[in-house]
């Protein structure tokens, strides 16, 4: 135990002697790869900011059944309580708009009160308004609900904005899949980096890995150093990168707050929380060590 604790102590301080020997290549790739890093890193905290505000969007769906015209108001009050009881798991509320209360309002409206005049009974159907609870899957229950209650024969029709919901449930999904984009984009972009300043530094120390081999060092301890490069370089890229994206983030938000008061309202880009934060430096650290891992093989055979 003691003896691979003192060869990975070996490994990193190499690698640390690697990096400060080269002071300006080595911050230059950091740099690189910090930038890269900082694009997906503010995309990820604008994606992550707006789902709160797409979540405050008034989604709930709303359902309108034209009862048929012969029901009574016993029977119409019978209905609608009878669809509360079945269904109420999926249902906010239920609004009853009875036929007089529909004529009345569209009496209201000028371009209807010529032509309802003419009329001598009332053409309107009791309808109700059926409110659905925010769930997921909102497009299919929606569409399951409305089936059912096309089903039963004291409704005449069933009205449902099917579109809308497709729509704003696309929306969501595209974020989702954003969201996995970005994250595969991260760890495209660290094994393309670090793969490729590994490769240098391999070639430059061929002579110094040739004589570690001739001396009975093994594979393990060749490559260890290389190894920790990249795991620093990843951790540093990732911190510098947070920093800039905390830079970048404060003009953003200023700007996002002028047009936020303009509608009375508050919002704001926040960086992820400090756990996820964590522990994306800690994968892009082992992606950046598998890379490195990678390289030092593919250009060490020699």
């Amino acid at each position: 135990m003691k003896s691979w604790l003192r060869q990975h102590q070996y490994a990193f301080r190499v690698a640390i002697l690697r990096l400060l020997t080269q002071p300006f290549s080595s911050l230059t790739n950091i740099i690189v790869v910090a930038l890269a890093l900082s694009v997906p890193l503010i995309s990820w905290t604008i994606l992550l900011s707006a789902q709160p505000v797409v979540q405050q969007i008034p989604v709930a769906t709303e359902i309108t059944a034209y009862l048929r015209a012969d029901l009574s108001s016993d029977q119409v009050k019978t209905v609608t309580a009878q669809i509360q009881e079945q269904h109420g798991q999926q249902i906010e509320h239920i609004e009853l708009i009875s036929k007089d209360q529909a004529l009345a309002k569209l009496e209201q409206d000028p371009t209807w009160a010529d032509a309802l005049s003419a009329l001598s009974a009332n053409p309107l159907p009791d309808a109700l308004i059926i409110r659905l609870k925010s769930q997921n899957e909102q497009s299919q229950a929606a569409t399951l609900l409305a089936n059912a209650l096309q089903d039963r024969k004291e409704i005449d029709r069933v009205q449902l904005d099917r579109d809308w919901l497709k729509r704003l449930e696309a929306l969501l999904g595209f974020g989702r899949v954003a969201l996995l984009i970005l994250s595969l984009s991260i760890g495209v972009i660290v094994v393309a980096a670090v793969f490729n300043t590994i490769r240098l530094q391999a070639l430059n120390q061929r002579q110094e890995i040739a004589v570690a081999r001739l001396v009975g060092a093994t594979e393990s301890f060749v490559r260890r150093p290389f190894l920790y490069v990249g795991a620093i370089s990843g951790g540093l890229s990732c911190l510098l990168a947070l920093g800039l994206s905390a830079i970048v983030l404060n003009p953003l938000n200023s700007a996002l707050n002028r047009l936020a008061i303009s509608y009375d309202t508050q919002l704001a880009l926040r960086l992820p929380s400090a756990a996820d934060l964590l522990v994306t430096t800690l994968l892009i650290m082992v992606i950046a060590a598998m890379a490195a891992r990678w390289s030092v093989t593919r250009n060490s055979s020699f």
